[in-house]
C-alpha cells in the first residue's frame, strides 16, 4: 500500500486538511497579506488555498496550471507556486498533456495529477482490510471466480441508483445523468464528447489501491456500464493501472440497441 501524505512541515498537506471541504479563506492570493500579519494566519491560509489546488484536480482530473488559475480565480504565477510545493511534497506530478487526435505545433502543454500519495490523503477506505477480505474469498471459495461473482454482486448494489438516473433522462443526456449518480458516490465523474461517441470520465476511484491487485472490480463496473447503456463500451484507461483517470469510451448507437460484452482495460 501507498504512503499517505501526511508530513508536517513547511505548509505541507496533511491528511485530514485535505479532505476539509468547507469554504477557506484566500490570504495573499489576490492581494499582498497586510504588514505584521501574524505567521500563523498566513501559513493556514497558504495550507487551505494548496489544498483548494489538490481538490480541483482529484475533481476534475489532470490540469494545467492556467486551467487550475481560471477555475480557481488565483493568478497563475499564485497557481504555480502552490503546485511547485505540492511537487515537492509528492501530493501531485507533472505529466506531458496527453493529445488526441492530430498533434498542434509547440510543446504540449504540462498538466499535474495527483500521485498515489496525494489520492490517500483524500481516501478514507480500509484499503489493506479489503484487500485482504478479497484474497481471503479468493483462496478459500473458488479462486478468481468467487472474485468476480463479489465484484458484480457489489456492483450490482450499487446500480439501482444508477439505472434510476438514467432511466430518468433523455436518451442523448444518459451519460451525463451516469455520471451525476456516480458522482454522488464519490467517484468525480463527468461526461464529454468524443469523436463518434462520448467518454465517461472518472476522476476518482475510492476503490483504486484495491483495484490494482483485484481487476475483476474495474471488469465488473465497466460491465455494468454496458447494461445500464444499452451498449458496449469500452474501458480506455483506469487509475488503478497508473492513469490519472478512470475514462470509459461509449459510441454513439441508436438508443433501441441492445448491451452486448463490455470492453475491458487494456493490459
Amino acid at each position: 500500500m501507498h504512503g499517505t501524505a501526511g508530513r508536517a512541515g513547511r505548509g505541507l498537506l496533511r491528511s485530514e486538511e485535505l479532505r476539509n471541504n468547507g469554504v477557506v479563506k484566500n490570504v495573499g492570493e489576490a492581494r499582498e497579506a497586510p504588514r505584521g500579519a501574524p505567521q500563523e494566519e498566513l501559513a493556514t491560509g497558504e495550507r487551505s488555498t494548496r489544498n483548494r489546488v489538490a481538490r480541483s484536480i482529484l475533481d476534475h482530473g489532470p490540469s494545467t496550471a492556467a486551467v487550475l488559475a481560471e477555475r480557481l480565480g488565483l493568478t497563475q504565477a499564485a497557481v504555480r507556486r502552490h503546485l511547485d510545493a505540492l511537487v515537492s511534497d509528492d501530493v501531485v506530478e507533472a505529466r506531458e498533456q496527453r493529445v488526441y487526435g492530430a498533434r498542434t505545433r509547440g510543446r504540449p502543454a504540462k498538466v499535474f495529477a495527483l500521485t498515489d500519495c496525494g489520492r490517500d490523503a483524500f481516501d478514507q477506505s480500509y484499503d489493506q482490510l479489503a484487500a485482504d477480505a478479497l484474497r481471503w474469498i479468493q483462496e478459500r471459495f473458488g479462486g478468481d471466480e468467487a472474485v468476480v461473482a463479489f465484484a458484480r454482486a457489489r456492483i450490482a448494489g450499487q446500480a439501482a441508483a444508477y439505472r434510476a438516473a438514467i432511466e430518468a433522462a433523455a436518451p442523448e443526456e444518459r451519460t451525463e445523468a451516469l455520471a451525476k449518480a456516480l458522482s454522488a458516490d464519490g467517484y468525480a465523474a463527468t461526461a464529454r464528447s468524443a469523436p463518434v461517441g462520448e467518454q465517461l470520465c472518472q476522476h476518482h476511484c475510492p476503490v483504486a489501491h484495491v483495484a490494482e491487485k483485484f481487476p475483476q472490480l474495474c471488469e465488473a463496473e465497466t460491465e455494468i456500464f454496458s447494461q445500464l447503456l444499452g451498449t458496449h463500451v469500452q474501458r480506455l484507461a483506469t487509475i488503478a493501472h497508473g492513469d490519472g483517470v478512470c475514462t470509459t469510451f461509449i459510441p454513439k448507437i441508436s438508443h433501441n440497441a441492445s448491451a452486448s460484452t463490455a470492453g475491458r482495460n487494456p493490459a
